[in-house]
């Protein structure tokens, strides 16, 4: 799944009678630089990418870096035990390039094999289990970012460097990664024998471990020797010897099947680098609308979302603006004025569209190697077209075949970061455990726990193109996103952005590119407008299915009475629960008129304790 909140109790780790004030800020501005920006959830980290800029690394570089300090600060959301993607934009060349670092179940493993052992013939494998454990991609993945979109400036030991010296020096823990810690304390100890590496002596309390507190002095070194071994020995120092014979020994005392040719095989074969895709968004007059309006005889004007393609859900973003847009073309759904952000009839439209996509996405989307259908279909017009045809101007009507995976797991359980260069090259970047700590299980003497994505696998029906296979990737709920405009030749970078959360991250992508570009917000005020989420459930809210609507507070109670006339099962969400509608970055680009130079405009979600920090 993907980052901000995770499965805690909430009124237990923040009081319910805080004013919302003290909840969440209210007022962030934008933040402005000429030479290079980086936005993510937290400030050490963000200080991690900017250093590597200073020292003339770009985009993708500094990346890495902020990937490697956000396993130190934010271990609870992400990790280099986990998986990553990346979408990079080369100033020069003006193509962007995806990056899929994800990892594989253990290949010496069936369907038949995991039903037997979990005593279960459908649903998924649970989140705890040593089962769930897919191969950790990101190791791989961050090497191979600097190998093929790195300045060659800066070595792999400066980049871990900051990182390495948080681990080892000790770093104050900030305040919603303490209560993420917090909540994940309990399945750290029972996960696996080794969970003091990541938790904190408590000498006053006469206790041997706990989860460190809001200010506190936090070290890991374990994860900073793990970062060393990457740092000289590239993936070999991950894949091979001591880390990974710690990986396969703690999963094979915890019941799992990981071999060291399973570590070994993900490091021969790398990451993947497929074709990003995307869709040319013309709808809603956005030429006329965003921040810099164009006139009316200025040509074909449009912004380019990009996507990485499945085993992603990215493509769900794609579906939903480009149904959206053919709605708008055939008279369905009115041209959006700004005073419409946020009416029933524009969340409506919005609601309904992404149930749609949702719907295709969770039966078709999975490993591409497996996948019966290209992605090219699933985003033509005449496909979309097609799809549009389900919409219903009145009311709201239950597309979904089923539920897209387990609602219950829709917890923000990720990083998504963003950076931009001088030169103009963007890197969006997303890094994620998958559900908190992922599977909870530590490796010795590692650092860090080893995700649980392989529970996004089906275990049923037999048809089913996600369902589980022995070295197979699933379905992946972290997505990285950016938008460009103008055509090939003349391309140039819009937005580095991202929303995590689960299966809020590509409805977050709709609604912040929609608040740029049809409602004129700024980056800040994109992310900080009240958001709206399909079937995004923490555990306590059970199974719910996807028709569950979910609108953060600050949305007016008219919108949300018309909503349910018109058949919509809708929740309004407030306090420290609005955590589910995930934390976007962004980062802008725009061309100065009167001297020609590119600037960048950074926004950091108030949902979380980032910020967006120049170069």
């Amino acid at each position: 799944m993907g980052s901000t909140t995770q499965s805690f109790k909430a009124e237990a780790v923040f009081p319910s009678t805080s004013p919302p004030f003290v909840q969440f800020a209210s007022r962030r501005s934008v933040v402005h630089s000429t030479k290079g920006m980086v936005a993510c959830t937290q400030p050490l980290a963000a200080e991690a990418g900017q250093r590597i800029l200073k020292m003339g690394g770009n985009a993708a570089d500094a990346a890495v870096a902020v990937a490697a300090a956000l396993n130190m600060t934010e271990p609870s959301s992400t990790g280099i035990g986990g998986d990553m993607f990346c979408l990079f934009f080369d100033a020069k060349t003006k193509k962007v390039h995806a990056l899929n670092g994800s990892g594989r179940s253990p290949k010496n493993t069936s369907v038949e094999q995991v039903r037997k052992e979990l005593g279960q013939k459908n649903g998924n494998i649970p989140t705890h289990s040593a089962l769930a454990v897919t191969v950790p991609g990101a190791a791989a993945g961050w090497v191979d970012t600097i190998a093929k979109f790195g300045s060659g400036k800066v070595s792999m030991e400066q980049i871990l460097t900051p990182a390495i010296e948080l681990g080892e020096e000790g770093f104050p823990v900030s305040e919603f990664a303490a209560s993420f810690w917090q909540a994940g304390e309990a399945d750290l100890k029972r996960a696996s024998p080794n969970f003091r590496e990541m938790l904190k002596r408590d000498k006053k309390a006469d206790q041997f471990v706990r989860a460190p507190r809001a200010g506190e002095i936090m070290h890991n070194p374990c994860l900073a020797q793990t970062f060393r071994a990457v740092a000289a020995e590239g993936k070999k120092g991950f894949y091979t010897g001591k880390i990974a014979q710690s990986i396969v020994d703690v999963l094979r005392f915890s019941g799992g099947f990981m071999e060291l040719s399973d570590l070994e095989d993900h490091m021969n074969r790398g990451a993947d680098e497929p074709e990003a895709i995307s869709l040319k968004f013309r709808g809603q007059n956005v030429k006329n609308k965003g921040p810099h309006r164009l006139a009316d005889n200025a040509g074909d004007y449009f912004v380019e979302l990009w996507e990485h393609p499945p085993n992603g859900q990215g493509i769900v973003a794609l579906m939903a603006l480009g149904i959206l847009e053919e709605l708008e073309r055939t008279g369905k759904i009115q041209t959006f004025a700004l005073e419409d952000h946020n009416s029933a009839s524009y969340l409506h439209a919005v609601i309904e569209a992404l149930r749609i996509a949702f719907a295709d996405a969770a039966w078709w989307v999975t490993d591409p190697e497996f996948m019966p259908v290209k992605s090219a279909e699933l985003i033509s017009r005449e496909y979309l077209a097609e799809r549009a045809k389900l919409f219903n101007p009145e009311k709201a009507v239950d597309h979904a075949h089923g539920k897209p995976r387990s609602p219950a797991q829709n917890h923000s359980d990720t990083v998504y970061f963003a950076v931009a260069d001088k030169d103009g090259n963007g890197c969006s970047f997303i890094n994620s455990n998958y559900e908190g700590f992922g599977s909870c299980i530590i490796p010795q003497g590692c650092g860090f726990t080893l995700q649980n994505r392989g529970s996004n696998f089906d275990l049923a029906p037999d048809d089913h193109p996600n369902v589980y296979q022995g070295g197979k990737r699933p379905y992946h709920t972290i997505i990285p996103g950016m938008i460009t405009h103008g055509d090939a030749a003349e391309r140039q970078l819009h937005s580095v952005y991202g929303v995590m959360g689960g299966f809020m991250q590509p409805q977050g992508h709709v609604q912040v590119l929609l608040n740029m570009e049809v409602f004129g917000m700024n980056p800040q005020q994109a992310l900080d407008a009240p958001r709206i989420c399909l079937g995004a459930g923490m555990p306590e809210d059970g199974e719910k299915q996807m028709n569950v609507v979910y609108l953060e507070e600050g949305i007016d109670d008219e919108v949300v009475k018309v909503l349910k006339k018109m058949g919509h099962d809708v929740e309004v969400v407030n306090g420290w629960k609005r955590g589910r509608f995930g934390r976007g970055q962004i980062i802008r680009r725009h061309v100065d008129e009167e001297t020609g130079q590119a600037v960048f405009s950074g926004g950091s979600d108030l949902r979380g304790d980032g910020m967006a920090i120049p170069a």
